[in-house]
């Protein structure tokens, strides 16, 4: 399965979450920003890649709705409801991404 997890900048949260997830064995992660100023800009190409896409925010939802065309998208994304509010790496964070992500992928981690 292909996960593309999604945040503003694409530096602290959805970077985090690529990190801690990028070596399972039975997905292959990548991460990016909405931003213009991203670190890993969003693509379109990306959303095609992606079977899920997981959201930091429901900002991030609507823009990618905005942005692109509903092809890419569609049925494919689910918001994590994670504030800005982490820096990288973040102890906490990581706690959280590995809470929220449980549900969805029981072998994730």
């Amino acid at each position: 399965m292909n996960v593309l997890f999604v945040c503003s900048k694409n530096k602290w949260r959805s970077r985090t979450a690529e990190t801690i997830f990028k070596n399972s064995q039975i997905h292959s992660v990548k991460s990016a920003g909405t931003d213009p100023g991203a670190r890993v800009k969003l693509t379109e190409t990306m959303l095609n890649w992606a079977d899920v896409i997981f959201v930091m925010e429901d900002k991030h939802r609507r823009i990618i709705q905005q942005k692109f065309p509903p092809k890419v998208f569609k049925n494919k994304i689910e918001v994590l409801e994670i504030p800005d509010e982490y820096q990288y790496m973040d102890e906490e964070l990581v706690l959280t991404l590995e809470a929220v992500m449980q549900p969805y992928f029981q072998n994730f981690l």
